[in-house]
């Protein structure tokens, strides 16, 4: 699975601070400009880059866009998480295992 449009989108703190706005309603670009420290065109040139890695998506609504969370692109994400957490847990068993191993021929 490839997560590196995803990573790569999250990893500009101002894409996470638009991105945690919207995740927690959906939002137009006027009032993510109202509450961050860029503007409209940077707000929309952000939501362009979110948008391409399905982590947000837009529904259009009279002349405005109304950007929510896309929840495909957080599945992607929580998948590959789920994997390393599975590989962690499969390592520390592992290494438990050989350890106890090790200590019943002392």
């Amino acid at each position: 699975m490839d997560i590196g449009i995803q990573l790569t989108a999250l990893a500009d703190p101002t894409r996470r601070s638009i991105y945690d706005l919207i995740r927690r309603r959906p939002r137009s670009v006027r009032e993510l400009t109202e509450e961050l420290p860029i503007s409209q065109p940077a707000v929309s040139q952000h939501l362009k880059v979110l948008s391409s890695a399905s982590l947000v998506s837009a529904t259009r609504l009279g002349t405005r866009n109304i950007y929510s969370a896309d929840p495909d692109g957080v599945a992607v994400l929580r998948s590959w998480v789920d994997e390393l957490w599975d590989d962690v847990l499969d390592a520390f068993t592992e290494a438990a295992t050989q350890k106890s191993g090790k200590e019943s021929l002392i």
